[in-house]
Order: C-alpha cells, then sequence, then structure tokens
C-alpha cells in the first residue's frame, strides 16, 4: 500500500513538474518576438529617425540668379555649338538663412551657338547657358537662361537682347571683341531662346577667364542639405 501511494505520489509531482515547465516556455515565447519580424521592425525604426533629424532640402526658386565667373577664356571664333566650359560660383546663394549653393563651387555650362565674324550678318554670335552646378560633392543639373551679347553701329558696344524662343533667356554683362578690357554692361531679361551676340566691323565676341556672368534659373532647384 505504501509501494503504492509513493508511486503515486511521485507520478503527480512528475506530472506538476511537466506543466510548470510548459507554461513557462509558452510564456518566453509569447513574450519573445518573432526573430523573423525584428529586423523589418529595427530598420523601420531607423529609417524613422533618420528622417526625423535629417534636415530638410533647400528649394531654390526659379528666377534666381547664379552670378559666375568663367574658368577659361570662350571665344565665337573658336568655340563650336555643344562645347562644355566651367565656371566658379561668386556669389552664395541662400534659402531661408542657409547657404544653398556656397561661393567658389563649381558649375558646368554649354555653348549653345557659336559663330564667327563674317558668318552672322557680318558679326558674331555666342550663346551660353549653365547646366549644373556641383553643392557637396554632389551635381545638381539646373536648366538657365542663355547669355547673349549685340552691338551696334561700328565701335559702339552694347548689350541686347536678339533671337527668340521657349527657353527664356538673359543678355550678360560681358568682355567682346579685341580688347581685354572692352566691358559691356549688364542686362537680365527673358525671351533670348538661344539669342546671339553681333559685333559690327567683323569683329569676333571673346569670353576672357574671369569674366563674371549672371544666368537666371528657369526651373527650382533642390538642393540637399549636409
Amino acid at each position: 500500500m505504501n509501494r503504492r501511494l509513493l508511486a503515486l505520489l511521485s507520478l503527480c509531482a512528475f506530472s506538476i513538474g511537466a506543466v510548470v515547465v510548459g507554461c513557462q516556455k509558452a510564456a518566453d515565447q509569447q513574450s519573445s518576438p518573432d526573430a523573423s519580424t525584428t529586423p523589418s521592425v529595427t530598420e523601420a525604426a531607423k529609417t524613422a529617425v533618420k528622417k526625423a533629424i535629417e534636415p530638410k532640402p533647400l528649394v531654390i526658386p526659379a528666377d534666381t540668379v547664379i552670378s559666375v565667373v568663367l574658368d577659361q577664356t570662350i571665344s565665337s571664333k573658336t568655340s563650336k555649338a555643344g562645347d562644355k566650359f566651367t565656371a566658379t560660383v561668386e556669389s552664395p546663394i541662400e534659402i531661408e538663412g542657409k547657404i544653398a549653393i556656397p561661393k567658389s563651387a563649381r558649375a558646368e555650362g554649354v555653348v549653345r551657338e557659336a559663330k564667327a565674324a563674317g558668318r552672322f550678318k557680318g558679326g558674331a554670335a555666342l550663346a551660353l547657358e549653365l547646366t549644373s552646378v556641383e553643392v557637396h560633392g554632389k551635381n545638381h543639373e539646373i536648366q538657365t537662361s542663355g547669355a547673349s551679347m549685340s552691338s551696334k553701329g561700328k565701335g559702339k558696344r552694347t548689350a541686347a537682347m536678339v533671337g527668340g524662343g521657349a527657353a527664356g533667356g538673359a543678355a550678360i554683362g560681358a568682355v567682346a571683341g579685341g580688347g581685354k578690357g572692352a566691358a559691356i554692361g549688364a542686362l537680365i531679361g527673358a525671351a533670348a531662346g538661344t539669342g546671339g551676340a553681333g559685333l559690327t566691323g567683323n569683329r569676333d565676341i571673346t569670353l576672357n577667364a574671369e569674366t563674371p556672368l549672371d544666368f537666371k534659373l528657369l526651373r527650382p532647384v533642390t538642393i540637399r542639405q549636409k
């Protein structure tokens, strides 16, 4: 009788222990998240934190003027349409009190039109546009008005709008003709298109290195802050 009672008690104790262990495992499984879902939750949290601390982009509106100086000489006699050129930003552009494009940023452009003297009603033609600007090591494509110049009468040099088109444009103060210091003044306007600049008297247009040029943005540009 005692042996049977002892055996029965032992069996009950074993059963109770098994039940307790099973409940503990179930509780542990419920309290522990599925391992397969942990990485995705972590990544989502990281992304949310990154977006929260990331500064919002700066948007430079259309019609903003970008002032640059040429890095090399460009001439209607030696240049041709499609030639690339580089320039350096002369004045920083600020948006909401923050620098969107810093001074000395590198800019690139393209010659849209270049005709030597004698091929354009006896005069020369030269049109330039900026195509990109580098900020924080990243190139940002831009669309700007074109630079154009013209002169009326021998020896008289002025900046004037010529041509037309949907692109819009600006006549830009520049150095033209044979003399190094022959400044022509600055003019910013609209509706120049691929406009050119003609110099009478069979004189070609020459924009020397370090010539200041102003280009107007035709579309907004988004710059991400570093």
